[in-house]
């Protein structure tokens, strides 16, 4: 396992909330703050952050102690005179934190937001990737 997602308050909290009201939805599908996918590809691991609408200096990356914090702030714009009929887009401070393996090189983060998406590429440690292991005989073994 190369990663845990991590935030006990949030977890313990949804989890409250689901018992007592059902799953939260907005529209037809349950939507996260800060939505992420994970891939891995050729020796590394990629986190996706879907960050629509935020401002690229209003986003955090830290790493601490093999976790990984991902912070987001998407701040509303009102003109004078306006007044809200519908609001479904998320506002506010989103966080997200996920817990990196040992197997995971966290000096060597990268990050790139485009396109709204936040992507993060964690390369795996070198003593971590598959090898191919040869297979000896017997006849190797008595020499």
């Amino acid at each position: 396992m190369y990663l845990t997602t991590l935030d006990p308050i949030t977890r313990d909290f949804d989890r409250l909330v689901r018992r007592a009201f059902g799953p939260v939805s907005f529209g037809t599908t349950f939507a996260p703050a800060l939505p992420m996918d994970t891939v891995r590809r050729d020796g590394e691991l990629v986190l996706r952050f879907d960050v629509p609408g935020i401002d690229p200096e209003k986003i955090d990356v830290t790493v601490d102690r093999g976790v990984l914090t991902v912070s987001a702030t998407r701040e509303e714009t009102r003109t004078e005179g306006e007044s809200a009929v519908v609001r479904e887009r998320l506002f506010g401070s989103f966080t997200r934190r996920v817990r990196l393996s040992d197997n995971l090189d966290a000096d060597a983060i990268e990050a790139t937001n485009h396109d709204g998406v936040l992507e993060i590429r964690i390369p795996v440690r070198e003593e971590a990737k598959p090898r191919k292991i040869e297979v000896g005989t017997d006849k190797e073994l008595a020499s």
